[in-house]
């Protein structure tokens, strides 16, 4: 079923669900690894605050590729996205792809204003803060809209994927 946005929805659809700046991974999921020789660890340390931020880039970049598709790759198939416009919990592959298929209309274009991470264990962390989207208009316009998130990741198969995702429009004063 295809579902029609407004504008205003539009605009809290993309605050729901897009943020990120800075390096982008063009494809597939970042790894850990270590400073040692360059070779790979997944499990031996924690990773850092670092790697973590380069997940949200990866996402980020995900977007950009307006692929629901590519975007529904990064969350794991036991995944819970509550975005803020849909009354529908989508813990599902198909629910997720069907939501970034009407996100992705608005060529969603983020960037961080704040975040936290916070680094749970070797396989586990959090990443939550505030963002702001602007999104483009059919007219060509672009509307600016501030929201805060929550990202949950773990690493699974030695790749990090997203578990939750929780996001919603920045309430006013």
């Amino acid at each position: 079923m295809r579902r029609t946005y407004s504008a205003g929805a539009a605009v809290a659809t993309a605050a729901v669900l897009f943020a990120g700046t800075g390096t982008a991974y063009a494809t597939g999921n970042p790894q850990l690894s270590t400073s040692r020789g360059g070779a790979a660890s997944t499990a031996a340390q924690l990773p850092t605050k670092g790697q973590i931020k380069a997940l949200f880039d990866r996402w980020n970049a995900a977007l950009a590729t307006g692929d629901a598709n590519r975007v529904a790759d990064l969350y794991a198939p036991d995944a819970v996205l509550l975005p803020t416009v849909s009354a529908e919990v989508r813990s599902t592959r198909a629910g997720i792809v069907d939501y970034f298929k009407h996100f992705l209309e608005s060529k969603p274009v983020g960037t961080i204003q704040e975040r936290f991470i916070n680094i749970l264990d070797r396989a586990n962390a959090v990443d939550t803060g505030l963002y702001q989207f602007t999104l483009t208009n059919k007219d060509g316009s672009t509307t600016k809209v501030n929201a805060r998130y929550t990202f949950v990741y773990e690493l699974r198969g030695g790749t990090w994927l997203i578990i939750n995702h929780h996001s919603s429009v920045l309430p006013s004063g």
